[in-house]
């Protein structure tokens, strides 16, 4: 009996959504009520329905698209982008002031970046692969020191 090559899901060592946060979540369900102003001339039970359809689709599609951090199968995914974790250094954190600066003036022009208001700390990978024009990666997290973690056990 021939065995057959079964693909294994593997579980992420690392997954991280950069959802937004709870207070723009509410300031964003606040389109809700704005639209239900518009239809209360025409019937109070039809501006109630519109705008609570209205303040969860606004909600939804804010989570739903928000960018996903994952460390699996010796890849780093930030949101669209992709890179081996062998092209990266072992990695390094930052928060408070200094992440300011890692977001700002300290940013490379031509580093890549992911980057959440909101979200106050931010990990720091060099790309080692010769061949790449990108000098590092700057990515949000809410738990870069988890991120920075998840890269060195892949890179084992």
């Amino acid at each position: 009996m021939a065995m057959q090559n079964v693909p294994t899901r593997t579980a992420a060592p690392y997954r991280e959504r950069l959802g937004p946060s709870m207070w723009f979540l509410v300031s964003a369900a606040l389109c809700g009520p704005m639209a239900a102003l518009v239809f209360v001339p025409l019937d109070t039970t039809v501006a109630l329905v519109v705008g609570a359809l209205v303040g969860v689709a606004v909600v939804a599609l804010l989570v739903s698209g928000s960018p996903v951090i994952t460390v699996r199968d010796g890849e780093l995914r930030a949101g669209r982008a992709h890179i081996p974790v062998e092209f990266l250094d072992a990695g390094s954190w930052v928060s408070g002031d200094d992440a300011q600066y890692a977001r700002s003036a300290g940013l490379h022009p031509r580093a890549w970046h992911l980057i959440r208001g909101g979200i106050d700390a931010v990990a720091m990978f060099a790309v080692t692969d010769p061949d790449d024009p990108t000098p590092y990666w700057v990515i949000s997290s809410r738990t870069p020191d988890r991120l920075v973690a998840a890269v060195r056990r892949a890179q084992s």
